[in-house]
């Protein structure tokens, strides 16, 4: 049994901490919003900055490392079970000024946690051979690679499973600076490590792949220990937990009710892209070397409206345990003009300058033409996406996570057989399936914000999660 107690004695990070429930709405949101914003370029970044000096081993590094990823990124499918709950609770709870359903919350996520990380490790470390041969490589060196870097990957999954639950409930409680905080310091210990462990610099050991998983690793751990350092100084009551006793399956229970439809929203989406990916690859190099750099580019867009969705969620959350249902809709609004806002300039970026940001990566004639057409494409999608994800984030902040899970896991498994159907030379070629995307989003933002429009007039949203 786990016995942890997570005592506070002194000063705590609740003076981060923004009071939703009260004040002027915009400058709330904006305020929880930019830290959150700043922590999902940074969880990019990692991703980014392992590539670039992986890069420099070699294609076959890259690829060993690309390949052996896809298995983090699945893990998001089972991180979003007790991140949203936690999140989504956690905020509900701060509102009602329930201490005791905060810190049964928090403790409850935090063991699911636990366990899911540990099971996804022993399938990692048991399936290694598996989970590599499914991709079929072909190169030896190239599978030793993958199965080397999955291996010390899988070793430090707790702590890549954890930290975006302490994200979260740091998030619930309205206090995104503190993520914001721990996470820059792990990036910044990556970046510092990468180089070292990867390619040797400053005496370090030359390791190449082995060294990139190790620097995730390490820096990982460091922001885990973070984490608990901040809880440890905190005197709020609602962390004195001890783990894995006394549990109350009925805390797990509702957890589990919000973050299910989420994590299988988020496990669909990274098939659909795998099998995306592969539509894609028939095309050759340069159409996969468009998809992935400007996927890059526009995750900006992406990254920026989640940002706002995630603040949306905890303002919503906050006012909703507190029955301040006149102040989430005028907070639901205004998120909403921010991003229609956000939507168009980011509609007009990428549409009349394409070409430009798209050869700031790529010094290729024909990937700059093709990435110019896949940005532009994409590009008038942005207004419905940022609908998209706002609306989510507020269906979330209710607890009503399943709505927009189900209408986005249908809409987004639509891409496949419509980028296979219109993809084909005789009608589209490779725009097809950029369109397929597009058309996609445009209708997911279109049904999710009508469809929450519409229940906020009938007054049909406000209904608790247990009812």
């Amino acid at each position: 049994m786990f016995d942890i107690k997570l005592v506070f004695r002194g000063g705590g990070y609740m003076k981060n901490r923004i009071d939703l429930t009260e004040g002027r709405i915009t400058e709330k949101l904006l305020k929880l919003a930019l830290p959150i914003m700043g922590t999902s370029f940074i969880q990019m970044a990692y991703n980014l900055v392992d590539m670039i000096w992986v890069g420099r081993v070699g294609s076959s590094a890259v690829a060993a490392v690309g390949t052996a990823g896809f298995y983090p990124w699945l893990a998001m499918a089972f991180i979003m079970i007790s991140k949203v709950g936690a999140e989504v609770k956690v905020a509900q709870s701060v509102g009602s000024g329930d201490k005791v359903a905060i810190k049964s919350f928090i403790k409850s996520a935090i063991e699911i946690n636990i366990i899911l990380a540990i099971i996804y490790t022993i399938v990692l470390l048991v399936f290694n051979d598996v989970l590599i041969g499914i991709f079929r490589l072909g190169d030896t060196n190239v599978i030793n690679m993958a199965k080397q870097f999955l291996s010390i990957i899988a070793l430090g999954m707790v702590f890549y499973f954890i930290n975006p639950v302490f994200t979260a409930i740091f998030n619930g409680l309205g206090n995104s600076k503190t993520p914001f905080r721990i996470n820059t310091m792990g990036l910044v210990i990556n970046i510092l490590l990468d180089p070292v462990l990867i390619l040797g610099w400053f005496g370090g050991p030359k390791l190449g792949v082995v060294g990139a998983a190790i620097a995730t690793v390490f820096a990982q751990m460091v922001v885990t220990t973070c984490f608990l350092y901040r809880i440890i100084k905190s005197k709020e009551d609602y962390f004195k937990i001890k783990l894995f006793k006394d549990i109350d399956l009925i805390y797990y229970k509702i957890l589990y009710k919000l973050g299910i439809p989420v994590a299988i929203q988020s496990g669909m989406f990274t098939i659909f892209s795998m099998t995306i990916g592969v539509i894609v690859a028939s095309f050759g190099p340069v159409a996969i070397a468009v998809q992935k750099v400007g996927s890059q580019i526009e995750s900006i867009s992406w990254m920026t409206a989640d940002g706002l969705a995630v603040a949306l969620s905890s303002f919503v959350g906050q006012n909703y345990g507190a029955s301040k249902y006149k102040r989430i809709d005028r907070g639901c609004k205004i998120t909403i003009l921010i991003a229609i806002v956000l939507g168009i300039v980011n509609t007009l970026v990428l549409v009349l300058l394409g070409d430009k940001i798209f050869g700031i990566f790529i010094d290729e004639a024909e990937a700059i033409k093709q990435g110019t057409v896949y940005l532009r494409i994409l590009g008038l999608s942005q207004l419905f996406m940022c609908l998209e994800i706002i609306t989510a984030g507020a269906f979330k902040g209710l607890g009503r996570t399943y709505i927009p899970s189900f209408i986005i896991t249908i809409l987004t498994g639509a891409r496949v057989p419509l980028a296979y159907l219109i993809s084909k030379p005789e009608i589209l070629g490779l725009n097809g399936i950029w369109w397929s995307i597009t058309i996609s989003s445009v209708f997911k933002g279109i049904l999710l914000i009508t469809l929450f429009m519409w229940l906020l007039k009938i007054g049909k949203l406000y209904k608790t999660l247990e009812d």
